[in-house]
């Protein structure tokens, strides 16, 4: 009986400090015996629909202490932004500079993102930046190879085609994707294609 009471405690810990609970031996066997505690009857009543927050950190005031619990609730979703959203995952490194290095990129990454939200708040989009990431990584660039009588190859690179939602995405950004990118030098096997 007491190792059910303790779950029942343990399942319901916002009550479980109104109530006094024993188990006493009665004529008829073990009997479960409970009341609830009038003294916490005011404590229930304050706490109700209030956020309490218990902290080792001073404050001048509430409000700087709301402030500064705001600031710690910011962190924490950055934190899981870099896991979720931006897909940074833990990695362990040996040396120094590169831990240095992986923190630059997720700060750089979460810099990005946060621009991101703010430019979308601006325009009135109805997208979140996940949703906005998601669908411009699905474009494309093409390189487009084209072989001339001289035996040189031209190359284009070319970005694919947009979507409206894509097409909507960007405008609201401001932004506007070149036609035409410069194609990346690649080497070529042979000694007479070149890359217009």
């Amino acid at each position: 009986m007491w190792m059910r009471l303790g779950r029942i405690q343990a399942s319901h810990p916002q009550v479980s400090d109104l109530h006094e609970m024993a188990v006493k031996d009665s004529k008829e066997g073990a009997r479960l015996v409970w009341r609830q505690k009038p003294e916490q009857q005011q404590w229930l009543e304050a706490r109700e629909g209030a956020y309490l927050l218990r902290t080792n950190l001073t404050a001048g005031t509430a409000a700087d202490l709301w402030k500064k619990y705001m600031q710690l609730t910011e962190v924490e979703a950055a934190f899981r932004t870099l896991k979720s959203e931006l897909a940074i995952r833990p990695l362990f490194h040996q040396l120094e500079k590169r831990v240095k290095a992986h923190v630059l990129v997720a700060f750089l990454g979460y810099a990005l993102l946060v621009t991101l939200k703010h430019l979308l708040k601006r325009a009135g989009s109805e997208y979140s930046p996940a949703k906005v990431l998601k669908r411009l990584s699905e474009l494309y660039s093409v390189d487009i190879v084209l072989p001339t009588i001289e035996g040189r190859e031209i190359w284009l690179r070319r970005i694919s085609k947009l979507d409206e939602e894509q097409q909507k995405i960007l405008h609201e950004l401001q932004l506007q994707l070149p036609e035409r990118l410069e194609p990346i030098q690649i080497q070529k096997c042979s000694a007479d294609s070149a890359i217009a």
